[in-house]
């Protein structure tokens, strides 16, 4: 134990520490922004960022993955903030926290194997997309300098590692920003910097209980709002630790990080801070600066209230357009490009289920209706598919009174209609056995089109004969079939 703790925190310190500060100067703009979107004070996404980045660093169940205040819970807040106020958000947020504990507990997180190669794809590339588009307001209508700025900055993380020795050792989106900082201080380019997006908190977080009251209209108004928050936490999260397994080629435990982000954004909301989940573009940005464990994640939050609390004098001069430059480098390496040049050689089901999760998450900015569209699609050409893989064979005896059918393939929703279409009901047999051996009924469904079989056979004076049923299905047919129930069967013929 003491040895998994030790790789999980102190197997890669140098690499975390760098990696930890990068991410740190690129959570604050987006905090602040985020807090923006869901009509809160900036401090409110700050304090999120740090209180759930420490947290998780702690309790979660993916190492190097970056968790804070994110643009798709900000969206769901917009409403209850308007509606109710800051108090209700930070309830809201604790119960959002509560939800999500329980979702652990019910390993809710093991549902991702449901989730095809597909969808996710869909979903990164997706984001990829989503983080450019952010980065497009710090690029309209503003001076040459700032395009001078981000195509410079964009330089320096491309170029920088190509550099021998230095360049494997310091992260290239931590010398862009220092370097575009010092380049806009020294010009004094009047260009955007962190500082204008908002004023950042000069004290750390306290304790805060929310001031609302404890009662049933309370959990009523919060409710709806904790549900959305808590799901589409928990997809961004577990979505972005699928990622980032790929990315490090580990593994990672989705139902601790499920309780992890729940006691995350209990603590969020009691620090005065919004719900939040894993970001997929910081991680991308950890991970690439040299980030690997839980070191990473906690260097993060700690020097980001750190610099805005202490630091601020300088955290204010970082041009805007150096952090445009790492994140327009975020959204190149985590967009799928080998999914693009796939789609040729890929069926036709598999780039409809892709391209149809990144429209929806695009056109709605909802991952959680572009996951669930995505899956829905996914388990739809999946059931099409297997419901084809069903073979009914037959031959009948040398008088042909007798005849046997041999069911090869699975029974259930999408092939029962293709199981009752093959059997010939009028052919004049004294008896039909039908061989089950090679067969598994595996719904309601199936084990009806069984029964409307043996029925329509028996009520043309044909005996009927099952074979070789597995124990799986005989479970499913004593269970849910009539057709050796005779008052059953009664109640059937007479019409009821």
């Amino acid at each position: 134990m003491f040895q998994n703790w030790r790789n999980d925190w102190f197997s890669n310190v140098r690499g975390d520490l760098l990696a930890g500060t990068v991410v740190a100067l690129a959570l604050i703009p987006e905090a602040i922004a985020f807090s923006i979107i869901a009509g809160v004070d900036p401090k409110v996404g700050l304090y999120a960022s740090f209180c759930i980045a420490v947290i998780i660093a702690f309790t979660g169940g993916r190492p190097g993955m970056i968790s804070a205040a994110t643009g798709a819970m900000a969206l769901l807040m917009v409403t209850l903030v308007k509606e109710h106020g800051l108090e209700y958000l930070l309830a809201a947020t604790l119960l959002t926290g509560v939800l999500q504990i329980g979702a652990g507990y019910f390993k809710l997180g093991d549902l991702m194997r449901f989730v095809s190669r597909s969808v996710v794809t869909g979903f990164v590339n997706a984001l990829a997309i989503l983080i450019f588009m952010a980065q497009l307001p710090e690029l309209t209508n503003v001076t040459w300098h700032v395009y001078a700025m981000t195509a410079a900055g964009l330089g320096i993380i491309y170029l920088f590692p190509l550099l021998p020795r230095i360049g494997k050792v310091i992260p290239s989106p931590l010398v862009t920003i220092i370097l575009m900082t010092l380049v806009a201080m020294a010009l004094q380019l009047d260009i955007r910097t962190v500082g204008d997006m908002g004023e950042l908190p000069d004290t750390l977080p306290i304790f805060l209980w929310p001031d609302v009251p404890l009662n049933f209209e309370t959990l009523a108004i919060i409710f709806p709002y904790s549900v959305g928050l808590a799901v589409v936490g928990l997809l961004e999260s577990m979505m972005t630790a699928t990622i980032i397994d790929d990315l490090t080629d580990t593994g990672s435990d989705k139902n601790r990080e499920c309780k992890g982000q729940g006691i995350a954004n209990i603590g969020a909301g009691l620090f005065g801070g919004m719900a939040g989940c894993a970001m997929i573009g910081q991680s991308v940005i950890n991970v690439k600066s040299g980030g690997r464990g839980r070191l990473s994640t906690f260097v993060a939050g700690l020097f980001l209230i750190v610099m805005v609390v202490f630091l601020d004098d300088w955290i204010k001069q970082i041009p805007m357009a150096a952090l445009v430059a790492v994140m327009i480098m975020v959204s190149i390496g985590t967009f799928s490009w080998d999914s693009l040049r796939d789609m040729k050689k890929h069926p036709l089901s598999t780039n409809v289920v892709m391209v149809s999760t990144v429209v929806v998450v695009v056109a709605t900015h909802n991952l959680a209706i572009g996951v669930f569209v995505g899956v829905l699609l996914a388990s739809l050409f999946f059931a099409n598919k297997v419901g084809h893989f069903l073979i009914i064979k037959s031959e009948a005896n040398e008088q042909e009174t007798e005849r046997s059918y041999r069911i090869v393939g699975q029974v259930f929703f999408a092939s029962s209609d293709k199981f009752t279409a093959a059997f010939d009901f009028k052919e004049a047999l004294d008896k039909v056995t039908i061989d089950l051996s090679q067969a598994h009924f595996w719904d309601i469904t199936s084990v009806t089109a069984l029964d409307k079989v043996v029925i329509k056979f028996r009520r043309e004076g044909t005996e009927v004969e099952l074979i070789g049923m597995n124990e799986a299905s005989a479970t499913i047919v004593d269970r849910f079939g009539v057709h050796d129930k005779p008052e059953e069967v009664e109640k059937i013929l007479a019409g009821h």
